[in-house]
């Protein structure tokens, strides 16, 4: 019988996924979409199922597809990790790293670090997602990206190696009065407050800060990203708790007090196999713990 799944028809699949459509997919990939809806079609005939829906609204994964998936990056990967390998006995540093982060890490750290990265290695490409805490695991655990930046707390299972303590603060409309001249807020002092309030997904340190100490607070106002959660607190609408580094640049008028009990979160960075990290993401791994040693 003649095979027709090849490395290249792994990438047609993916890139079909990823976009959702065979229009996109070809355009990405150079190809025409008759050639990819012909790459995608043979793969499902030798593997004797669906791995695509196709509608007139797009294409969306089969239940089969979504679990071939991970398999289908896992080789991918590993043939990007090959060709990494080979490059690098050639001494050439060359590759794709893929990188997930959620936005505080994003907006304050990633930009310092891509540009250092790559004034050092230009022939190393980097290509960043951007997405909430859960996002980023199910990235790394289904091969989307190579590595990616995640709170110690949210990692679950994952390997993590802690790079940074990010304290929490308590962030509230300007000029409120609230510490009672200490300049730090006790717990007490949070429970009759209003709160704006993000998803766990998207906060679960803070999330996880209120049950320990059983701050069962009220909110009327459930917010998906740090900037929003910031701009209803400046226009009176209650107050957060945030990560001492999402207050970096804010443009907003409010006023930030630490917390009396210490409460922080551990920013660090995650691999599903950090022993095994293709050359290029190895380096790049090594170049983030050596900036944040030169912070510390």
């Amino acid at each position: 019988m003649e095979r027709f799944m090849t490395l290249l028809s792994y990438q047609v699949f993916k890139t079909v996924a990823d976009q959702g459509s065979f229009r996109r997919a070809a355009e990405i990939l150079g190809l025409t979409p008759s050639a990819v809806s012909h790459a995608v079609s043979a793969m499902e005939t030798e593997l004797g199922f669906a791995i695509l829906n196709r509608s007139k609204s797009g294409v969306t994964l089969t239940s089969y597809g979504e679990r071939l998936l991970p398999y289908v990056n896992g080789v991918l990967n590993s043939d990007e990790s090959l060709q990494q390998v080979v490059a690098e006995f050639n001494g050439l540093k060359q590759g794709r790293i893929r990188i997930g982060c959620f936005s505080s890490v994003c907006t304050n750290w990633m930009p310092q670090l891509m540009h250092s990265f790559q004034e050092k290695y230009p022939a190393i490409t980097i290509e960043l997602f951007q997405g909430t805490y859960d996002d980023v695991v199910y990235w790394i655990k289904n091969g989307v990206v190579d590595i990616g930046f995640l709170s110690a707390s949210s990692a679950a299972d994952l390997p993590i190696q802690p790079l940074y303590k990010d304290p929490l603060i308590c962030v509230v409309p300007k000029g409120m009065a609230i510490g009672a001249g200490r300049g730090t807020v006790g717990i007490q002092e949070l429970r009759n407050q209003k709160f704006v309030t993000q998803r766990e997904s998207t906060d679960a340190d803070i999330q996880k800060f209120m049950k320990e100490n059983n701050l069962n607070v009220k909110s009327d106002y459930h917010v998906v990203d740090d900037l929003s959660t910031i701009a209803m607190v400046a226009n009176g609408f209650g107050i957060c708790l945030m990560p001492q580094m999402v207050m970096k640049d804010i443009p907003y008028e409010v006023d930030c007090y630490p917390l009396e009990e210490e409460a922080y979160r551990i920013v660090g960075i995650a691999a599903l196999n950090p022993d095994n990290l293709a050359p290029a993401v190895r380096t790049f791994y090594n170049h983030v713990l050596e900036q944040c040693r030169q912070e510390e």
